[in-house]
């Protein structure tokens, strides 16, 4: 990676805009390919495409919003610095998770999450930019991702609490829908 690429000129090479959950976003495939209604369990038995996938930039200003996705998501490091994850599990415990490009450190390249998973994640290393991907499936509609509050999240897992409020909640910013690559 080049030393002097700036996160704004990765955001125009790669046309990312502002989201609402993951920092900088950019839809970069959406499977043609759709699951039927009813080929699927709840709550994806009204039919999905088989995968999507988007690069998401996170900056000091724009970390990832804590959420969840109904769907299993993985995400792959590509460029900048490293992230940590919390991932709030189902059994209210928590986990975090480095993810970034030194693995005699620690950083995974890559990072499952179970769908239904709470989630966040904030800069760590030089703290600069992240750019990542992140390829779901079955693909994601609208209606499979929830956004939610530190609050809510620390009344619902007591025993993360200071965890959940110790995470940046990112700045308000003008959200738009990702476009398809």
């Amino acid at each position: 990676m080049p030393a002097n690429i700036t996160a704004d000129q990765v955001k125009n090479l790669l046309g990312l805009e502002p989201n609402a959950t993951c920092g900088s976003v950019r839809l970069s495939y959406v499977s043609d390919r759709q699951v039927a209604p009813g080929g699927l369990p709840p709550p994806f038995d009204t039919g999905r495409p088989i995968g999507s996938a988007l690069y998401f930039m996170l900056t000091p200003e724009q970390p990832v919003k804590l959420h969840r996705i109904r769907n299993d998501q993985l995400y792959h490091y590509y460029l900048g610095d490293p992230i940590e994850g919390l991932l709030l599990l189902a059994d209210g415990t928590a986990r975090q998770h480095m993810v970034g490009p030194d693995l005699r450190a620690g950083h995974a390249v890559q990072l499952f999450i179970p769908g239904g998973t709470f989630h966040t994640a904030r800069l760590a290393g030089e703290g600069r930019w992240f750019l990542g991907g992140s390829t779901e499936w079955p693909g994601v509609v609208p209606e499979d991702v929830e956004i939610c509050d530190a609050e809510t999240l620390a009344a619902r897992f007591p025993a993360v609490a200071a965890q959940i409020r110790a995470w940046p909640e990112p700045a308000r910013q003008t959200v738009s829908a990702p476009r398809k690559a």
